[in-house]
């Protein structure tokens, strides 16, 4: 099974991905994640994307395909795949469909999870974590259980992400309709796009993406 798995930053897509991946098996395939592995690699793809990388240049859409390529060749053909990141634009949804074409793959689900911005503003803007042992927290949702005192660790030095304000928040999802908006409707035109509550809670959304996958009526 081939997926799209769309979501705003902060709507937990991370998460559910991570989810599928133990799960099911699944391979998640994030084109930021293999550009840089590709350039280690030193593939033919990633070479000419590190010379691109080194110019300034934006890796156009043709390497990214030839990275996806590459990493579905190096898979078994029955490993489900969960795109992430990609596809962008109009002209790369359909680079996709020649990519899975050719390996003889097809796109089974796009799944969006659907948030609501003022509670994902509420959500992201809350978070911080220890600073000596990474574990997370929140203003509202999840404080610590003795004050200023990390539970996991004991410590007492907490940090927030720089990005993790009001403004930074809001220019994201605006980011994030722009580019969804025109790829949409091409997966719509196939019935093949749910949507789910990513505002529920972990467990829930998690059991709404696998009633999707496995057929059953919602």
């Amino acid at each position: 099974m081939n997926i799209i798995l769309l979501g705003p930053p902060g709507a937990g897509k991370g998460t559910q991905a991570s989810r599928l991946v133990e799960q099911r098996g699944m391979v998640q395939l994030s084109t930021g994640d293999m550009l840089r592995a590709a350039v280690k690699a030193g593939t033919p793809v990633g070479l000419q994307a590190k010379a691109l990388m080194e110019s300034g240049a934006l890796v156009p859409d043709e390497v990214v395909s030839g990275i996806i390529g590459e990493a579905l060749d190096a898979l078994a053909p029955e490993t489900g795949v969960i795109f992430d990141g990609y596809p962008r634009t109009e002209a790369q949804a359909h680079s996709l469909d020649t990519i899975l074409s050719d390996r003889s793959r097809t796109l089974d689900h796009v799944i969006e999870l659907e948030v609501d911005e003022d509670a994902l503003v509420e959500r992201i803007t809350g978070r911080f974590t220890c600073g000596t042992c990474g574990a997370g927290y929140h203003d509202l949702f999840h404080k610590p259980k003795v004050e200023n005192t990390c539970d996991k660790c004991g410590g007492h030095e907490f940090k927030r992400r720089p990005d993790d304000n009001e403004d930074t928040v809001r220019t994201r999802m605006a980011e994030y309709r722009a580019k969804t908006a025109p790829i949409l409707p091409i997966y719509e035109a196939r019935a093949i796009v749910s949507r789910v509550d990513g505002m529920a809670d972990m467990g829930d959304v998690s059991a709404s993406i696998a009633a999707i996958l496995d057929g059953e009526p919602a």
